[in-house]
């Protein structure tokens, strides 16, 4: 069964909490909303994006096929529409704290914000790949969550949606600095999981599969290396300043020249094995990315 939560205020009843401040924007104390009611299990899709630092879980939750797992004290994430599945766990509700921002798409209605915050990929990285935050960090996270709080708590006036605004960008450009830095204290697992990622590619360009249509797709990959697309993605350009899908396509290059000069295969026979349904899709990204044609290439070692 699927549970749809629109509205904050729908998540606060199911909460057992009596309505939020404001309708589009709140911070929710975890340990005094233990439980959830009205939902037994099941999936629930919420309708706002939700921010959270948590010790200890009030439910199980599952997003994708990976557990969250929150005893550490970790940051996480949600955007609106996507699933999660929710089993409640009285057991460990006693020990559940930290807090829970939730920020309705509404509220950044008409802010260079309500586009901004979908560019940001931690949303939708899988729970865990959630930030792990130094004492510091969490200090900083949680000065900045307070005082978005205050402002529709105890300071609301006229400013207050505007100063929120600014808190909430300051907010998830901290994160997003975080992370960085969570890439670069975990090189050596980074450098690993590039290392996979090379061969996973090496091995599927020197394969059958390249005799069929179709180019190994970011979601593929991700998936045979356990980790979610936007993770992979920020990961790499932490590495290399360069996408999946960016990798994907240097390493289809380096095989393009490779049959373009090491074989008499022509270049319609060579897109195809790579995976090109049309030979025009082929030419066009091999010279941009080479600045030559692929037959100009080929020319070139005569």
């Amino acid at each position: 069964m699927i549970h749809q939560i629109k509205t904050i205020g729908q998540f606060y009843k199911l909460r057992n909490l009596p309505q939020p401040e404001h309708p589009l924007i709140s911070v929710i104390d975890i340990a005094t909303a233990p439980i959830y009611n009205q939902i037994e299990s099941g999936n629930v899709v919420f309708g706002f994006y939700v921010i959270s630092l948590k010790k200890g879980s009030t439910a199980e939750t599952k997003y994708g096929r990976l557990p969250e797992d929150f005893n550490a004290g970790v940051l996480g994430f949600r955007a609106p529409g996507q699933v999660v599945k929710v089993t409640p766990n009285k057991a460990v509700s006693a020990i559940a704290s930290g807090w829970m921002l939730c920020i309705h798409p509404d509220f950044l209605w008409h802010t260079p914000l309500a586009r901004k915050i979908k560019a940001y990929d931690f949303f939708y990285y899988d729970f865990n790949e959630a930030l792990f935050l130094s004492e510091e960090e969490q200090t900083t996270i949680n000065t900045i969550v307070a005082n978005i709080a205050h402002e529709f708590q105890k300071a609301r006036d006229i400013f207050s949606e505007k100063i929120a605004i600014a808190l909430i960008d300051a907010l998830l450009a901290y994160i997003e600095r975080f992370y960085q830095r969570q890439f670069n204290t975990n090189k050596v697992a980074s450098h690993k999981l590039l290392d996979k990622l090379d061969d996973l590619l090496n091995r599927y360009f020197d394969s059958e599969k390249l005799s069929k249509p179709g180019l190994p797709t970011v979601a593929a990959v991700a998936e045979a290396l356990h980790i979610s697309p936007h993770y992979l993605s920020a990961m790499l350009r932490s590495i290399t300043g360069k996408n999946t899908q960016q990798h994907i396509h240097e390493k289809l290059i380096v095989k393009a020249k490779e049959l373009l000069s090491t074989t008499d295969l022509s270049v319609s026979e060579i897109a195809y094995a790579l995976g090109f349904e049309h030979l025009q899709s082929f030419s066009k990204l091999f010279k941009t990315k080479t600045n030559q044609s692929p037959l100009e290439f080929r020319q070139s070692f005569n």
